[in-house]
């Protein structure tokens, strides 16, 4: 959908785009019509990986009213190499945003549950050296894991071992740290330069999306390794 005054046109997206994330997975398994509580949740996360959710933004769009399907959002997710445990994280938990309004009393969660966790995005279009486009924080995402799973689950959805939970775009305070090229470039009004000189106001072919993570204080360093997608031509 490239004119929205013209209606939509079948083809490939011309307006491709990352959205930095990250996700858990779980270890544990509930019936049908169980919920889980927020306080219980982290019982079930076994660790977390890096998640690059790929978005069809022109696509999205009209696909907005009426509402679905989503193909815009169901064509292609990337994960890092290898799940961090929550173990492992410890060290490094932290404060998230204060939430205003205050959520419900399923909601409702205690303690230190989001994760100092160094977020970066880097473009590498094909031939060329790769430009760092986003630096944000785990720290920033507004909705933690625990209430994301009791919130999935509240219904009486049930969990499997080995599930994945993306946790949606991780967006900072500042203009370089939003987490899809959607918030950085104003819906593609003003486009990012890269170091080789080109510009993007979303991804093009033969680009290469890397996202890389990790924790560090004092002696102590995690990382998730990188998670990497490369642009091919459609077929």
């Amino acid at each position: 959908m490239e004119d929205e005054t013209k209606g939509p046109v079948f083809g490939p997206t011309k307006q491709l785009d990352f959205e930095l994330e990250t996700a858990f997975v779980t270890c544990g398994s509930t019936l049908l019509g169980d919920s889980i509580r927020v306080e219980q949740a982290e019982d079930y996360i076994f660790g977390m990986v890096l998640f690059n959710d790929l978005s069809a933004r022109d696509i999205q769009k009209w696909e907005y009213v009426p509402l679905g399907p989503f193909l815009s959002k169901s064509f292609g997710s990337i994960i890092s190499p290898w799940v961090v445990t929550l173990e492992a994280l410890e060290p490094f938990r932290t404060e998230g945003p204060v939430q205003s309004p205050f959520v419900l009393s399923y909601l409702q969660s205690r303690g230190k549950r989001n994760l100092d966790l160094n977020l970066e995005v880097y473009i590498r279009p094909k031939g060329g050296a790769e430009t760092l486009v986003c630096r944000t924080n785990h720290r920033f995402l507004y909705w933690n894991m625990a209430q994301q799973l009791a919130h999935q689950t509240v219904a009486g959805c049930n969990v499997n071992v080995g599930d994945l939970y993306a946790s949606g775009t991780i967006s900072g305070p500042t203009e370089d740290s939003l987490g899809s090229l959607l918030e950085l470039t104003w819906k593609g009004t003003r486009p990012l330069k890269l170091s080789d000189g080109t510009e993007r106001r979303f991804l093009e072919d033969g680009d290469t999306v890397i996202i890389r993570g990790y924790s560090a204080g004092g002696d102590l360093r995690v990382g998730f390794g990188e998670c990497v997608t490369t642009v091919l031509p459609s077929r």
